[in-house]
């Protein structure tokens, strides 16, 4: 079978040396413009895709969906009538697990280093239905959170801070201060580092936990706990879940969720994969235009070459076509380049960074800054199409007016001088 003449001809005339010097370099850029826009957008979108997925699997696995507590936070209920309203609370629809919890301020003490934490008195099984905090221990067992065991986890920039590891022993100070008659009485109490948990947020400096029934001996507080922490089968239906909730308890409970804290946090992630992307759109948008001068050039330098093919009966489709095969060709050479290169990158860009924090000393991502402390990437295959598909069809576009031009050209004329 026979390749098409405009097939024939523009695949030869894309990967073909131009006479001149100028055409071929403004031809090369164009390829290499396009490979690095969609090369650079790639990446950029894996890594918005990264910080998305972090969030919702790292830090929001460790906070609570939504919390209930009594309207007066200084206001604490026994354990027995949370039952009650946990009870409840576990037959609304959206709501997949519930637990306790129980959260104090208080100062960490250790080999002459001291850092102010909250402390979650949390009860271990229940737990693990609302919390993945287990799966995130780098060294320890979760098993230790036992009652009178006196054991706490706390985050690996916390044990670094403090320089204690598993087994080490450490003061908690709480801040809740008694005043006796004898004056005021400071509560400490000896706990042992039962586990270091590793999150990449700030979460690892400022969290530590510990059982419950260690927590309110520790602290006075009996039998009572602040509320609730539940987890829902759908992060974005928080808020209805809320108002489910609210529906079907008294307004002596205060409800909150996840987008109170983080909410700002993922809507200016997701904005700005959006903005960034439209933006560096723009990039490919250049590298298109570049393929239109490439092309208008080349339309010049082949002039006689296309009064020939015209000459020995090419119709003015068949010359079109010629350029626009042309155009394709460069615009798939340049989007497969970008693409491998972009999937490259996406891969080993958080190394990158890793790599350059250790060399030069300095922190690109702080955890009091950005939800996470490093540079994660995630590649979905669904911007990576999209990306393509818009490069190819700028592309297209591109050639369009190039491929006109040239379909228009005067056999006569062009001969004239030849």
């Amino acid at each position: 079978m026979q390749t098409p003449l405009a097939l024939y001809i523009g695949k030869r005339l894309a990967s073909a040396r131009s006479r001149h010097l100028l055409t071929g370099l403004i031809s090369l850029l164009s390829v290499v413009g396009l490979s690095l826009g969609v090369a650079i957008l790639i990446t950029v979108l894996s890594v918005m895709n990264g910080f998305d997925r972090e969030l919702r699997e790292r830090v929001l696995g460790i906070v609570p969906h939504i919390t209930m507590q009594s309207s007066r936070s200084d206001f604490l209920l026994d354990r027995n009538t949370w039952a009650e309203i946990q009870t409840g609370v576990q037959s609304i629809s959206g709501v997949t697990g519930s637990a306790p919890y129980l959260q104090v301020q208080g100062m960490l003490l250790a080999n002459g280093n001291s850092k102010g934490i909250v402390l979650n008195g949390i009860d271990p099984e229940p737990e693990r239905d609302i919390s993945s905090i287990d799966d995130f221990l780098i060294d320890g067992e979760y098993q230790n959170l036992e009652d009178r065991s006196y054991s706490i986890l706390i985050g690996d920039a916390l044990a670094d801070l403090l320089e204690v590891t598993v087994g080490d022993k450490l003061t908690l100070v709480s801040t809740i201060v008694p005043i006796t008659p004898l004056g005021e009485f400071i509560r400490q109490k000896q706990f042992t580092v039962g586990g270091i948990f590793r999150v990449g947020s700030q979460l690892d400096s400022s969290l530590a936990v510990a059982h419950m029934a260690d927590v309110q001996r520790v602290y006075r507080l009996g039998d009572a706990i602040h509320g609730l922490r539940l987890q829902v089968d759908d992060l974005f239906g928080v808020n209805a879940i809320s108002q489910d909730i609210r529906s079907n308890v008294s307004d002596n409970f205060q409800i909150s969720n996840w987008t109170w804290d983080y909410g700002n946090i993922y809507e200016n992630i997701r904005l700005s994969k959006t903005l960034v992307g439209l933006l560096l759109s723009l990039l490919i948008a250049v590298a298109t235009f570049n393929v239109v001068v490439s092309l208008v050039m080349i339309v010049k330098e082949k002039q006689g070459d296309i009064a020939i093919l015209r000459a020995m009966g090419a119709s003015l489709e068949n010359i079109r076509n010629i350029f626009l095969v042309q155009g394709f060709s460069i615009g798939i050479m340049g989007t497969g380049a970008g693409l491998f290169l972009g999937l490259f990158f996406a891969l080993i860009v958080s190394d990158i960074v890793t790599w350059l924090e250790k060399i030069s000393g300095i922190e690109f991502l702080s955890a009091d800054i950005y939800p996470v402390n490093y540079l994660p990437s995630q590649i979905q295959f669904a911007d990576v199409f999209l990306v393509c598909c818009v490069s190819l069809l700028l592309t297209m576009i591109a050639t369009l007016l190039p491929a006109r031009s040239a379909a228009l050209v005067d056999p006569a004329k062009a001969l004239r001088y030849e």
